[in-house]
């Protein structure tokens, strides 16, 4: 499946809190990379495997120092680090002023986590979170090869018409003037919305009407709950069980669907910065926080058995120490 790049277009939908939540229950290994080019938001609200906190050199930053002489796919774990419980983390730049140093390296980034699936050593999707794409954002440059752009848009009218107008905008930056059955072609455009539990149904009904007929080819994915209790939990900020939470079982529901709608798509057709085999084919249905040692809560706190110490996952790859905690206790709230 590659790289999954989630975006907005104005205001603060939660880009950063449901880029988490998807990591989190992803039924693969999934590096979570902060590439918003105005600056990540981890490296505040989250603690590091260690239990201190997470180092704001390494990620994003000490990539652009190094990407000047090329980028292979393994290369990212180099600058990868653990969140508590286990999620691998790119930490993002330390505000926009940083952006600078990534000129020109957005391809060579978005080549690289396309490419990561393919990895002979460790293979793993990568989830993005690219803040606001609105304007002429440097990380622009980065989305032609992902396999899908999910843009978040809350329920207000004037979110639903700029979410409209932004995946227009982005399908003809992408795909040109093609329309209809030619809108095939990845990277795929999404839309998902974050909403009260409950009403927002017809929104969505509304939302696919207003996008198909913009010919975009972009279709509403799914609803992500907007749950303050949900998104406290999973910065660390709030005991309780976070696998209950509405977050978490709106993003097993968002997780499920991209596999069931776009899985077949991305097993058959190479898209952009892909492999010539094309992308692993998804496991249908998200598991309850995956098994390849990167959900960021602690076993028991996602109803799976307490283990008496830390087993091999699947993949090979450690899975959480019984002992951890949600990603972070960091102050910060989320974006």
């Amino acid at each position: 499946m590659a790289l999954i790049a989630l975006a907005a277009d104005k205001g603060s939908p939660g880009v950063t809190t449901a880029a988490v939540a998807l990591a989190a229950i992803w039924p693969r290994r999934v590096l979570l990379a902060e590439t918003d080019p105005a600056g990540g938001d981890l490296v505040y609200r989250s603690a590091a495997a260690h239990g201190g906190q997470l180092d704001p050199n390494l990620g994003l930053l000490s990539i652009a120092a190094t990407a000047r002489r090329g980028l292979a796919p393994d290369q990212l774990w180099d600058h990868a680090q653990a969140l508590a419980g286990g999620l691998d983390v790119l930490v993002g730049l330390g505000g926009a002023e940083q952006a600078a140093g990534l000129s020109g390296t957005w391809p060579l980034l978005g080549r690289a986590f396309a490419q990561l699936q393919d990895s002979p050593h460790a293979p793993a999707d990568v989830i993005a979170d690219c803040g606001r794409v609105s304007g002429d954002s440097p990380v622009l440059d980065l989305l032609p090869h992902a396999a899908l752009v999910l843009l978040l848009a809350r329920t207000t009218p004037e979110s639903l018409a700029r979410v409209r107008d932004r995946a227009s905008h982005l399908a003809r930056r992408l795909h040109g003037e093609r329309r209809g059955a030619a809108q095939l072609g990845t990277p795929l455009i999404g839309v998902v919305l974050v909403a009260e539990t409950g009403g927002a149904g017809k929104l969505v009904h509304q939302l696919d009407e207003m996008l198909h007929a913009t010919q975009s080819g972009a279709r509403v994915v799914g609803t992500l709950a907007e749950d303050e209790s949900g998104a406290e939990q999973l910065a660390g900020r709030r005991r309780g069980r976070l696998d209950k939470s509405l977050l978490v079982r709106s993003a097993r529901k968002v997780s499920a669907d991209i596999q069931q709608r776009y899985g077949t798509l991305w097993a058959t057709a190479p898209g952009p910065g892909q492999g010539a085999g094309g992308p692993v084919a998804p496991v249908q249905g998200a598991a309850p926080f995956a098994q390849g040692g990167s959900a960021p809560v602690p076993p028991q706190a996602a109803g799976q058995p307490h283990a008496a110490g830390p087993q091999p996952a699947p993949g090979g790859h450690p899975a959480p120490a019984p002992g951890g905690s949600a990603p972070g206790s960091a102050p910060g709230a989320p974006r």
